[in-house]
């Protein structure tokens, strides 16, 4: 069973071992060489999203290679340790999205 794309985003795996903590929501803080100073909330969080679903492709590919005898682990570990700490950062995002959300509906205009 793959892990695959949410919704109409289409998402490649990865093979590097990035941070998922930490590199999670890096991409959209960045200027870009286009001349925009950042990226709109809705690009950073589609870019957040596709970083924890290749960092959760990632560990499900180490996780394969293990079994086959390829990976050690330690390697095995590492990934799966990486993707929980990528879903529930996103998790938290998503929690506080909805609860932002929430906040401003109930506001009287």
């Amino acid at each position: 069973m793959m892990i695959s794309g949410i919704g109409a985003l289409q998402f490649k795996p990865s093979i590097g071992g990035d941070d998922a903590a930490t590199s999670l929501l890096q991409g959209g803080a960045t200027p870009s060489a286009g001349g925009n100073v950042g990226t709109s909330f809705a690009e950073a969080l589609s870019q957040a999203a596709s970083k924890t679903v290749d960092t959760m492709q990632n560990a499900e590919q180490v996780s394969m290679q293990a079994l086959k005898g390829d990976a050690d682990t330690r390697q095995v570990v590492d990934a799966v340790m990486s993707a929980q700490q990528a879903l529930q950062t996103a998790v938290a995002i998503r929690d506080k999205v909805v609860s932002a959300y929430l906040e401003v509906s109930r506001m009287g205009i």
